[in-house]
């Protein structure tokens, strides 16, 4: 399932359309719905669903009445109804599992009632095509356009009709923007009917995708579709850092997967006690510093001890509160602490069969100089051997030491010839 761009070439290579992300032209394998009813038929005497789910640029769907009971099926190009004119996309979904997404996305079917002209001819695929090209060149002037007006708004993308006859410029803005002068200039410059939708910074995302900080295409380009609200209460939760450049994500707010994990971490902290609960013993006050979700271990420090923090488990503390409500105190946190074997020792095997990551600190002498003077002392030891055989008045101590070599004396130099002759009188 994949767009014109995304074909093969003449020589079998693939085109791609070169976007960083996902698709750039026509939203390949964007919001896919994997339709898992299409291997059952229908019992006998049922008519099949005559409903389709056509996709358009950017993951934008509609649903559409296959009024005319053309056989369609996931892939094939279709001319749908539109309010003036008509509009080309592709069908991504057919049979009951529409009846499924049109309930779940709440759409009256009886009074929102859209049609299926045709299937796209080639004529059709051709206008199309060419008001695809047109859209990029005539963002980066729409944009222009924009700052020369001075408008605090940003145009994020262009989508022309598949009948090349109107095109739609989505926008952001925190404000509300007078953009009436800037209508006048579009439809003077491009010649066109023009229509304005303004979007939010997290749906101007999902149309244009990328990439995440995690590696992977952004979560709601190509699945999610509905935004719930992300407060800093989750990052809270979860024991993240608050910081606003690691948890933001390309549209500018909180990362949606913030709230993925979240439920997990609040049922594991129900076992926690609140970390604003002080604990007292004879030795002191006791007061949360810290907090282990996964190893259930908490950290406290007494009061006027900041530095010196005590490990505990939760079961612990629970139990230490439980005293404390009792009006009595425990003697110290050390005892609880004392239980605890902290496992401090890491080791890692090599596994894959690399070599050691010290390999290059211990230093490497120089082969070359051990070499030479291997080669300069063996001559001298032999000489002695030799001496020793033959003269047995030295010491064996002595015989063993290489006979220091003779200084040489500085070259006098010779007085130059320059043609003076000597003083007589001297």
């Amino acid at each position: 399932m994949a767009c014109q761009s995304c074909a093969t070439g003449k020589d079998g290579q693939p085109k791609g359309c070169k976007n960083n992300g996902t698709c750039g032209t026509d939203s390949c394998n964007k919001l896919t719905v994997f339709d898992w009813l299409a291997n059952m038929s229908v019992p006998n005497g049922e008519k099949p669903f005559d409903w389709v789910e056509v996709r358009f640029k950017n993951g934008r769907k509609h649903y559409y009445h296959n009024a005319e009971n053309l056989t369609l099926s996931i892939g094939d190009i279709v001319a749908t109804q539109a309010q003036s004119g008509h509009d080309i996309g592709m069908v991504t979904l057919t049979g009951e599992l529409v009846r499924v997404q049109i309930k779940r996305k709440r759409i009256d079917i009886k009074n929102d009632i859209l049609k299926i002209y045709r299937k796209a001819s080639q004529k059709d695929i051709d206008i199309w095509s060419e008001a695809r090209d047109k859209e990029e060149p005539m963002k980066v002037k729409a944009r222009q356009f924009a700052i020369d007006l001075k408008l605090h708004m940003k145009i994020s993308d262009i989508e022309f009709q598949g009948d090349s006859s109107k095109a739609t410029f989505y926008y952001t803005a925190e404000e509300r923007v007078d953009f009436r002068e800037l209508i006048k200039i579009y439809a003077r410059e491009f010649r066109i009917r023009i229509e304005m939708k303004q979007v939010g910074f997290r749906q101007e995302a999902s149309r244009l995708g990328g990439i995440g900080s995690c590696g992977r295409e952004l979560c709601c380009s190509t699945w999610l579709t509905d935004f719930r609200s992300v407060s800093t209460s989750a990052a809270r939760y979860q024991q993240l850092s608050l910081n606003p450049q690691k948890l933001a994500g390309q549209c500018g707010k909180l990362k949606c997967c913030l709230n993925y994990e979240l439920d997990s971490y609040l049922d594991a902290l129900k076992a926690f006690p609140k970390a604003d609960t002080k604990l007292y013993t004879e030795k002191g006050t006791a007061v949360c510093q810290k907090t282990d979700i996964f190893k259930g271990h908490m950290w406290y420090a007494y009061e006027g001890e900041w530095m010196n923090w005590h490990l505990i488990t939760t079961d612990q503390a629970s139990e230490i509160i439980a005293i404390n409500k009792k009006r009595e105190k425990v003697a110290s946190l050390e005892e609880y602490a004392a239980d605890i074997e902290v496992d401090t020792k890491t080791e890692f095997e090599n596994v894959v069969g690399q070599d050691s990551l010290t390999r290059f600190d211990s230093p490497k002498g120089n082969k070359k100089r051990k070499n030479s003077r291997a080669r300069n002392k063996k001559p001298v030891q032999n000489n002695v051997e030799a001496n020793n055989n033959n003269n047995n008045t030295k010491s064996s101590s002595n015989s063993s030491k290489p006979k220091p070599r003779p200084k040489r004396k500085p070259n006098k130099r010779k007085p130059e010839n320059n043609n003076n002759k000597p003083n007589e009188s001297k």
